[in-house]
């Protein structure tokens, strides 16, 4: 089907894939293309509630020259699967299923582009593909995986909690339970062992990529990169990667309570697509 009106045209189809389909959005750049862009969106609710971003950051690369394929990874959104049966090298299948596609639409340069712990798989895939990308595109990568993690067994607690249960209970007794090989049910989704133990081990300084530029792009209230961030950027540079760093004001459109925006992070990324274009 295509968009109408006042919206750029779209495609939404279903890639057939292993263990079914996957839900995607074709976005098709406006004249010749300069370039392919695949966007990796982030996990759990945290997809959810970025979805109009990442639709209209979609549109702006479109208008601008580029094809944009956004893809629901494996048990994600609208494509087949359950959550819980989600695995972190399924989701690398789905990248390369979906590189593999944007290859032949167009013999253009091809990008990722990935949010929150879509950044993370961004980096990941890069590096063990064996493809070779133009760019990678970073909105406000995780920057460790165990912390983040930290952060979404906190939900399951704060469940507990308000349902009347054991407040005594803390994520290392939750992390046992996962290493013990039990599924967690946390805010309507099951995290399986197998993807927690992945997620656990990621780190955003180790995985510097290898002859890929890269542009960060993190919001925050002051404008200015948080000092995680540097760190990892300054490991990067001391791996020889190369990568531009940009900070943003506006929401954490990814974890407000209602649908939000942060037009200044669509402008400044579609602002440095062209003046790399250019």
């Amino acid at each position: 089907m295509s968009g109408s009106g006042s919206r750029a045209p779209f495609d939404a189809f279903f890639l057939p894939a292993g263990r079914g389909e996957r839900f995607c959005i074709f976005h098709p750049a406006v004249g010749a293309p300069l370039g392919s862009v695949l966007y990796l969106h982030p996990f759990a609710e945290e997809m959810n509630k970025s979805r109009r971003m990442a639709a209209l950051q979609a549109r702006a690369f479109a208008a601008r020259g580029y094809n944009v394929l956004q893809i629901d990874l494996f048990g994600c959104g609208d494509s087949g699967g359950d959550f819980g049966d989600a695995r972190w090298d399924i989701w690398k299948a789905d990248a390369a299923l979906a590189v593999e596609w944007l290859g032949r639409q167009a013999e253009v340069p091809i990008y990722l582009w990935g949010l929150r712990l879509g950044a993370l798989l961004a980096l990941d895939f890069s590096r063990q593909s064996g493809k070779s990308f133009a760019g990678l595109l970073l909105w406000q990568p995780v920057v460790s995986g165990a912390q983040f993690m930290t952060q979404f067994l906190r939900l399951r607690l704060a469940g507990e909690m308000l349902a009347g249960g054991d407040a005594n209970n803390g994520t290392e007794q939750l992390r046992a339970q996962l290493r013990a090989g039990k599924a967690l049910e946390i805010a309507g989704y099951e995290l399986a062992p197998e993807l927690a133990q992945v997620i656990e081990r990621l780190d955003l300084a180790a995985l510097a990529p290898e002859n890929v530029p890269a542009r960060w792009f993190e919001i925050s209230a002051e404008g200015k990169p948080s000092p995680a961030l540097r760190r990892a950027a300054l490991a990067w540079g001391a791996a020889g990667a190369e990568v531009d760093l940009h900070a943003v004001r506006g929401e954490l459109f990814w974890s407000s309570v209602e649908i939000s925006e942060c037009p200044e992070l669509t402008a400044a990324t579609s602002e440095s697509f062209a003046l790399a274009a250019a």
